[in-house]
């Protein structure tokens, strides 16, 4: 149905506010996992952390936003020995890979890669080139690309815009107000400060334009992305966390099996604080990983409405760079959600695992 202009930003107005705030938790998706004080997950003796592991590592090899990252995941993956490979990836390799791409060449280079990817050569031209010159020329035009390459190429496409005017004869009220929705109401914390500066006081209708030219796609790769790092890094950290901490329960409970009299009382109970320590790392852990999976999932709805609104408004040039972009976002942000389900369930398991060695040391 090819709706008045008007009526399909209002009805996707409505779609951005409900799927703001606490990230579309009013709606329970099918798939979504819930806690382990709600509902039963697989058994312990059904859980295989390995699977597991190889599956969040593959996860890792395809998406994660750094080129250091990937390339590690991968080579643990295509190794002789992958579970071996992929245990000493999650235990040692991923924490220097994380560090080596917090240095200055590897995120120059995963922040041209990002605007490449946001910044289409039909849209900005200017800055698609000089991302695409800075990847292939070497850490030398990667520094110059972020310090003033970036800024400057911005400022060429812009200039072209404005001189052709159209995209900016293009704006109505509605395309603002749509706008100030996001800057109001968008899941994403990026996209909010975009939107909202593309309405600060003192904008024209250049700011307006460029941000629907290709600011907000680079915002919502922004956010993305930060949620991404954000999980990994802490999952990383969680698990090095629980192995000691399972380790430390599997010692103890061999300890009680092999005491006897009130020796053995003692070391029971002993084991079961064990137990209930990995359990709260590991509940802890799940804790997060359901809220990333109900981000992405309304990150996912919101950008699947905003992908039909844009795919209809054929009369407005600014909506084109957002219809080309749109529906590459909500895939993006459904596999994160897939991704954060599987790392959900994951920790649900160990929680269970945790679970059933704390009840079998009780008394």
């Amino acid at each position: 149905m090819n709706l008045p202009r008007r009526t399909r930003w209002a009805v996707t107005l409505a779609a951005v506010t409900a799927t703001s705030g606490v990230l579309a938790s009013e709606v329970t998706p099918a798939w979504a996992v819930t806690s382990p004080a709600h509902a039963s997950y697989a058994s312990a003796a059904s859980f295989d952390p390995a699977a597991a592991d190889r599956l969040y590592v593959n996860y890792l090899a395809l998406y994660d936003p750094r080129s250091l990252v990937r390339t590690a995941a991968w080579s643990a993956l295509i190794a002789t020995n992958v579970n071996a490979a992929v245990a000493r990836f999650l235990n040692s390799e991923l924490a220097y890979a994380v560090n080596r791409s917090d240095e200055l060449n590897a995120r120059n280079a995963d922040f041209a890669r990002r605007i490449l990817a946001t910044h289409t050569a039909e849209f900005a031209p200017e800055v698609h080139a000089a991302a695409k010159f800075a990847l292939n020329s070497g850490p030398t035009a990667l520094d110059a690309f972020a310090r003033t390459g970036y800024a400057a190429a911005m400022q060429r496409d812009r200039a072209a815009r404005e001189a052709a005017g159209a995209q900016a004869a293009a704006l109505v009220q509605a395309d603002r107000d749509f706008v100030a929705a996001l800057r109001d109401t968008d899941p994403g914390a990026q996209v909010r400060a975009a939107a909202g500066y593309a309405l600060r006081a003192e904008a024209t209708d250049a700011d307006v334009v460029e941000f629907f030219a290709y600011d907000w796609a680079a915002a919502a790769s922004a956010d993305m992305q930060a949620q991404q790092v954000q999980c990994a890094n802490s999952d990383m950290v969680w698990l090095a966390a629980v192995k000691r901490l399972q380790a430390e329960a599997e010692a103890a409970e061999k300890a009680a099996l092999a005491a006897v009299g009130e020796a053995q009382i003692q070391a029971r109970a002993a084991a079961a604080r064990a137990w209930h320590a990995m359990g709260e790392q590991a509940s802890s852990a799940q804790t997060t990983w359901e809220a990333a999976e109900k981000v992405a999932a309304g990150q996912a709805a919101n950008w699947q409405q905003i992908a039909r609104a844009a795919a209809d408004a054929t009369d407005n040039p600014n909506w084109q760079p957002i219809a080309d972009t749109a529906p590459t976002t909500a895939q993006q942000w459904t596999t994160w959600r897939n991704n954060a389900a599987s790392r959900t369930a994951y920790w649900a398991g160990l929680y269970e695992l945790a679970l059933q060695g704390e009840r079998k040391m009780q008394p």
